[in-house]
């Protein structure tokens, strides 16, 4: 096995925490289902199955995503916000994002409805954990202009389908791993999976075209010692 093992054990757990974290970091990093994830460790020598890394990744990755949270620095006070239409069980559900100018996700929310009542329930969670933005980028989705008028009155809302281009292309990792999922499965399992997706892939999906190699390793090594801390900070 090539997994350095050097970390006290979760209690009750039979396999040690590098094992459990290193299946969380597979599952969530790359577009793999929780069997493609038990054969990788399979060609370590561990013997898992894919039940285990599914039990794994819904018990352990929110602690993964409220690390990097916790840890994440302010970011950019502009903000694009944008829905995308999910299925689930045959029914339309709406998956709710907002992201800073810099591309970083700030938060999603799946809800059932596009109407003024969600998204100002989102924007109200979006001002609850990151206070008013200086502008606000939507589409030409009119339920989204009482809500910022009301809930941040200095901010610009600026509505521009051409200038939301950025948060557009930050729905195509969705729209991946829904379709490795089959689509997904209920309301709580698309909310789970996609709060902890977004914030885990944050810091291992740095803008690659806009570093240099040695840059993008620095960032890649910062991101694995990151990974490394919050391992430690595993609790059964």
């Amino acid at each position: 096995m090539n997994i350095p093992v050097t970390m006290p054990r979760l209690k009750g757990f039979r396999y040690p925490r590098e094992i459990i974290a290193y299946s969380v970091w597979a599952y969530y990093r790359f577009a793999l289902s929780t069997a493609d994830v038990e054969d990788l460790l399979a060609e370590r020598g561990v013997i898992v199955s894919r039940e285990a890394v599914r039990l794994w990744v819904n018990r352990f990755g929110q602690h993964f995503a409220q690390c990097i949270r916790r840890d994440r620095p302010r970011p950019n006070d502009k903000w694009h916000l944008d829905e995308v239409v999910l299925l689930i069980g045959g029914k339309k559900h709406w998956l709710w994002r907002a992201i800073d100018a810099t591309g970083d996700v700030l938060d999603i929310l799946v809800q059932t409805r596009r109407n003024a009542k969600a998204a100002k329930r989102f924007f109200k969670r979006l001002i609850g954990q990151f206070g008013e933005p200086r502008v606000a980028v939507t589409d030409k989705l009119r339920s989204y202009t009482k809500p910022i008028k009301a809930l941040a009155p200095n901010t610009d809302h600026r509505a521009h389908k051409g200038l939301n281009n950025a948060i557009e292309v930050s729905h195509r990792l969705t729209r991946k791993r829904e379709k490795i999922f089959g689509r997904f499965k209920s309301h709580r399992q698309a909310q789970r999976f996609l709060s902890d997706h977004d914030q885990i892939n944050l810091i291992f999906r740095p803008r690659r075209h806009q570093l240099t190699a040695t840059s993008y390793r620095h960032s890649r090594s910062d991101a694995f010692d990151l990974w490394a801390e919050y391992t430690a900070q595993m609790v059964a």
